[in-house]
Parts: structure tokens; sequence; C-alpha cells
């Protein structure tokens, strides 16, 4: 079917690679019609929070739709009391009132406004209500409300966009970051194939798939929440694979060009050979994400489906572009020959010290073994003290509007204003106004907790039946204290004002947010990570029919995830890089982090293990000799592993030039796990163990035997020839 599939397209090249520029330029039109839509927002069903959220909805001013305009003058300077300052801010609020977007703007020096302005008097804040949910509030958005505010500037008067306004400010292009990790890939490529355009071949493949993958998650966010960490992720994923399964099916057609093989054959052989490998390590990636459906959470279906959806399309770029383009340029790919007495070519060199590199292993395998675990003591002792955080804006890159913003209204007004807490209460009966005995006794028990710095007036709902309380905690929203008040509300404050009544209180807010969040993960991280190890070892059981290779090859899974989850503790919550990483300081790890890492890390752990285990699996055929069996895999692979990872690092480390902590995360856990599996894992433990077990590698229980599909993920290439290479039949008129 997949030889079948590449000579269709390696048959009429043109046609395919005008179908994937026409799926391309239609995409993007459809994107530059309707726009990219991308929102934050978190949604936990069955949640405190999420009850909270609910209630409030019975108000007609959301939430997402209050943004802040943080206004600060330095020390010394002109006070925003003064007249000057009164005039200036006020006529800026007039100046904004007339933009588009915006129904109201609340200035400090009105009544409703007179908490926005600090004891200090050199730092207040603009409510701005706009008539956009907080995924619709644009970088355009920002920058229309910025260009008001000449007045207030004009006067000496700093301002700076917070809330979702300051996330859309410092929202930038992924475009650096890709062209670093591309130009690293050009300079990898280069040095594998000794050509610019075998080179360029892979980089086409992966920039095609990008688009597309990064148009379809755009145009998914107007059809459910697509956090923007979804897109970054995905195109981090996306252009790395990509990359990869080009890179592992052209090695597989220049060697078959090397050998004779007409470029139309050798094509068709590719895509059945080494893109039957590719498909099958690309479904495992998609199928170890699945996974993470089981954490309940829409957020975390979100994060999967974006680079699942890369994954997909790099695939199938993969298995029909890239036979298109090898039709086209496979004059211009081929390796030349070496000439007569000339040394061998550099991949014939790199697989000889490949070779020497596995009978090392080979020779003494339980040095190698324990020589390669002990790479892994130190990263698994950090990922035991790992634990779930809360991220706020003071977590945030220096110089970011975010981090202005918090840092800021933090000194003027407490941390707690970054981050405040939203009680409901839905009453049994209307009340009679703020004063009723029923809201009054909740509002009296609020302010009497400890941790509490400020109650905002009671607000009640058209109805009169739901009542809103806005809690200022004393800590910060990152803080633990902050997570220890919304327990102790939850648990020891309201209940007792609320029960006898049949009131419904609910905290809400940021903070309670993510405590819900990390709490819920926590509850569902042993079923995902079960599943995932499930998935895996089942797809590489009926891969190479061997339970002890898909047992082993999940446990030595494990100590690459192990690896990345060590250094993210060391480097973030730790603080050890946080000056490098241009962070101020310790930054906590949300716990979506390490679940969608895990699935992301497994599937492409699986790619490597695939493409060294499908060569050991054919030589072992073949041969019938195990420990020659592992050499020859090993020499056949590491290069081309290797290459692959080097690409895949320097993609993943382009990423850290954002200011988002949580995309530094994953470029940095990302990195270190694949450096280490593709060295380490399968240079020293995959050869030793494999050397150590002996034919018990490929010991299969009868029933189980008969229980298992017969598959052959590469390899066969006689079979493929004699099914692939007929011509076409004539078709009647």
């Amino acid at each position: 079917m997949f030889a079948t599939l590449g000579r269709w397209c390696a048959r009429r090249p043109k046609r395919v690679v005008a179908a994937w520029i026409l799926l391309l330029l239609g995409l993007a039109a459809a994107v530059g019609v309707l726009g990219s839509a991308t929102s934050e927002t978190v949604s936990i069903p069955g949640s405190d929070s999420q009850a909270a959220h609910d209630a409030a909805r019975a108000f007609s001013d959301p939430a997402s739709g209050r943004q802040p305009l943080v206004l600060h003058t330095p020390a010394g300077g002109l006070p925003l009391t003064s007249d000057r300052a009164r005039e200036a801010v006020q006529e800026t609020a007039r100046a904004l009132a007339g933009r588009d977007h915006v129904v109201a703007v609340t200035t400090p020096y009105e009544p409703a406004g007179a908490a926005a302005l600090a004891p200090d008097g050199h730092t207040a804040y603009l409510t701005v209500e706009l008539d956009l949910a907080g995924r619709d509030i644009t970088a355009d958005v920002v920058r229309d409300l910025r260009s008001a505010t000449g007045a207030a500037e004009a006067a000496g008067i700093e301002v700076t966009p917070g809330g979702n306004l300051a996330e859309a400010a410092d929202k930038k292009s992924t475009r650096r970051s890709e062209a670093i990790g591309l130009l690293a890939a050009f300079a990898v490529l280069c040095l594998a194939f000794r050509k610019p355009i075998a080179a360029a071949v892979p980089l086409a493949i992966a920039v095609v798939g990008l688009g597309i993958s990064l148009a379809i998650i755009g145009l998914t966010g107007h059809v459910t929440d697509m956090p923007s960490s979804g897109a970054t992720i995905a195109a981090m994923i996306g252009l790395g694979v990509g990359i990869d399964y080009s890179l592992f099916c052209l090695t597989r057609f220049r060697e078959l060009r090397a050998t004779g093989s007409p470029i139309e054959d050798a094509a068709a052989l590719t895509t059945g050979a080494s893109g039957k490998a590719v498909a099958f390590a690309g479904t495992a990636v998609i199928a170890a994400l699945a996974g993470l459906a089981l954490g309940g959470l829409p957020l975390l279906r979100a994060l999967a489906l974006a680079p699942g959806i890369a994954v997909l399309v790099a695939m199938a770029a993969t298995l029909t572009l890239l036979p298109a383009l090898l039709a086209l340029l496979g004059r211009r790919l081929a390796p030349a020959p070496p000439a007569p007495g000339a040394e061998a070519s550099p991949q014939a060199a790199a697989a000889r010290g490949w070779a020497r590199v596995a009978r090392r292993v080979a020779d003494r395998p339980w040095r190698h073994l324990l020589a390669g675990l002990a790479f892994f003591v130190l990263p698994a002792l950090a990922a035991a003290q790992l634990s779930f955080g809360q991220l706020d804006g003071g977590d945030k890159s220096p110089g970011t509007a975010g981090r202005t913003a918090y840092d800021r209204l933090a000194t003027a007004f407490g941390p707690g204003v970054n981050g405040p807490l939203q009680v409901t209460d839905t009453l049994a009966e209307p009340a009679s106004g703020p004063a009723d005995p029923a809201v009054t006794a909740v509002g009296r028990a609020l302010k009497d907790t400890g941790g509490v710095a400020e109650v905002g007036p009671a607000q009640l709902s058209r109805d009169g039946r739901t009542v809103r309380w806005h809690v200022t905690p004393a800590t910060a929203p990152g803080d633990p204290g902050t997570a220890a008040l919304v327990e102790r509300l939850r648990a020891d404050t309201l209940p007792p004002v609320t029960r006898d009544t049949g009131q419904e209180a609910h905290v809400g807010g940021v903070p309670a947010i993510q405590l819900d969040l990390n709490d819920r993960l926590a509850q569902r991280l042993p079923a995902v990570i079960g599943v995932v190890l499930a998935v895996a070892g089942l797809l590489l059981l009926a891969a190479f029919r061997s339970p002890l290779v898909a047992v082993k090859a999940v446990v030595l899974n494990l100590l690459s995830v192990a690896a990345a989850y060590g250094v993210l503790t060391a480097l973030f919550q730790w603080g050890w890089g946080a000056e490098p990483l241009g962070l101020g300081g310790p930054v906590p790890i949300p716990g979506y982090v390490p679940l969608l890492m895990f699935a992301v890390l497994f599937g492409l752990s699986m790619d490597y293990e695939v493409f060294l285990l499908s060569a050991v699996r054919e030589a072992w055929l073949a041969s019938g000799e195990n420990r020659d069996a592992v050499v020859t895999g090993l020499a056949r692979t590491g290069r081309i592993i290797t290459s692959a990872a080097l690409i895949m690092v320097c993609v993943f480390l382009g990423y850290l030039l954002w200011d988002d902590p949580v995309v530094k995360m994953f470029g940095i856990g990302l990195a270190t796990a694949v450096a280490l599996d593709a060295t380490v894992v399968r240079g020293l433990l995959v050869p030793a163990t494999m050397v150590l077990l002996g034919k018990a590698n490929w010991w299969l229980p009868q029933w189980l035997d008969r229980l298992l599909p017969q598959m052959h993920i590469e390899g066969g290439e006689e079979d493929l020839v004699r099914t692939s290479s007929a011509p076409e039949p004539v078709r009647n008129a």
C-alpha cells in the first residue's frame, strides 16, 4: 500500500506539488479572512472554580472584558493626584472611550474607581471595559488602545497594558525561533548529505507541513478553546518531526539510488519501507498524545490536539509530497560515486565509526550498561523533587508588559491585587439588597479570614439571586499561601455561613482555577501515564513481536523522561538556570507541562526506537545471530539517528528566545530528553541490554504469536518491487 502510494505520487510529481501548494494557499487565505483564534480560558468541569465561573454569568460584565491600563510615574516625578496628571488621565480616558470595542473607561478619580489609585500617588490604573472576550483581544487591539494614551504619556505618565492586554502585547511571532531552527537544521543536513539541494528537501517538507498545520490549528481555535502555547508547541514538534521524517526517507532514497535503482522505483521503495516506518512512528506519537484525553480537561485535549495535527500533517507530507520531490529532483539528490582509489564517503566513515562503538558495547555490555545508567542518576533524583505550581505575571521575563504591570501593581497595591479571587453565592431566596443578612454574613466571614487583604463590596445580579465579591489575597497569585487561602475559604469560611440556608458559595478566580487544575492533573496522572505506557508497549509488541523488546523500550524511554523532568526541576523550580534563561528567579512548573511532555517524549522516543530496532530485527532475520544483528543495526542507523536528534535539539532550543516560561520549559525539556535518548539510550543502553538478553530478545509465546498481526516496519524490497513496479492498467476511453 505504501509503495503503491509512493509510486503514484512519483509518477505525478507536478500535480502532487501543486495540490500541496494550493492547500497551503487556501488555508492561508482562510486564516486571513477568519483570523487565527486562541483562548487562554481554562475550563475544569465539575470543579468549584468552574461553578463560580458559571454562577458569575448572572452578571452583565464578564471579567474578560474588563482590562487594566497601569499608570505610573517615578518617585519624585509628577504625582497622579496633581491637576495636570488628572487632566491628562481624563483626556486619555475620553480618547480611549472613542476607540473600537471600548464600552466604558473608569478612571481612578471616579467613585467607582477610587480603589485604583495607590496611596503613594504614583501608581494607578484605568479599567477599560471591552466588548471582546479574552480570546479576541489581539496585538492590533492593544496598539489601537496605546495610540490613544498620548495625553498621559506627554505628561510623563508611563502607560502599561495589563491582564489580557499584556498577554496580547507580549505575544511574539514564532518566526525567529523557527528561522534559527531551520538554519541549524540546514547546516546539519549539509554536513550529512554534502549537497545543499539534498539538505533543502527536508526543510521544504517541514516548512510546507508547518504552514498547513498552524493554519489548521488557528482555524480550530474558532471551534474550541485553543491556547496560544498549543500552536507554539505544535510548531516546535511539527518542525522537528517534519525534518526528521524526511531525513530518514531521503537517506533510504539515496542508498537505493547509489545501488542503481531507477528514480521512480527508488521513490516507491523509499515510501514502502522508510515511509511505512514514518507512518508507524507518527501514529505512535499521535496515540501517546491521545492518551491525554483521559485527563478529563479541555485544556489537555487542546494541547494534545495541536501537536497531533502537526505530526499528522508531517506524516502526510512525507508520504506524498516527498516522493513527488524525489521524482522531480532525483538526479540531483543521489550521492556522487566515489572515484577509484578515493577514501570512503563521510557517510561510510560515520557508519564505520558507529560500528566500532557497537562492537565496543557488545564486547563489554555490562560496563556500558552501568555507565549509561549513571547518566540518569542525578536527573532522576532531581525529578523526584518535582512539584506542580502556579505561574503568574511575576514569573514572566523582565521587561515584558505583563511583568512590568505585575510588578508595579504589586508594589503599589500589594501582591494579591494581581490575582483576586471571585467568590459567588447563589441564594435560596432573592436578596433585598447588599444589606440583606444573608449577604452581609458571607461578606463578614470573608473579611475575618486570615490571608485576606481586602474584600470588595457585594455585587448583586439583576434577579437578586447571585452575589459576587472580589477578594484580594495578601499573597501573590502563585504563592502557596494563596492556594492555602482558597482551600481555607472552601473548607472553613463559607460552609458554616451557607450550610443551613441553602446557599451555594464557590471560590473562583485565576488562583483557584490553577489550584483546581493541578489537583485534577494529579488525580488523573496515573491513568494517563498508564495508558501511554500500555499503548507504546502494545505498538512495539505488534511491530517487533517480542515482549522483552517492548518492555525494555518502555523502561528505557522512562529514563529519558526522568532526565527531562530532572532538568526542569533544577533549572526552573530551583532556579539554577534562571538568569541565563532570561527569568528573574525560580519559576513554578504548571501541572500540565510534565504531563504533556510525557506523552510527547514517549512518542518521539518511539521514532528512534522504531528505526533502530527495525534495522536490528532485519539483520537478525537475515543472519539469526543476535550480537551481529545488534552491531549491524546500530552501525546502519547510528549516524542518521544522531543527525535527526541534533536537528530536533536545535529546533527545540531555538524556542528559548521566547519570553513565555512554559515555552522555555518545553524547549529545554524536549531538547534534553531527545539528546540523551539518541546518544546514551540508543547508543549504549539499547545495544547493551540486547546483547545481554541474547536470543531472549526474540522470544514469543506461540499463543501470542497467533494473536499478533504480521507487521514488517521496514525491509522486504523484493516484495515491494514485485507489487508496485507494474505499469498502471490502460483505462478504456
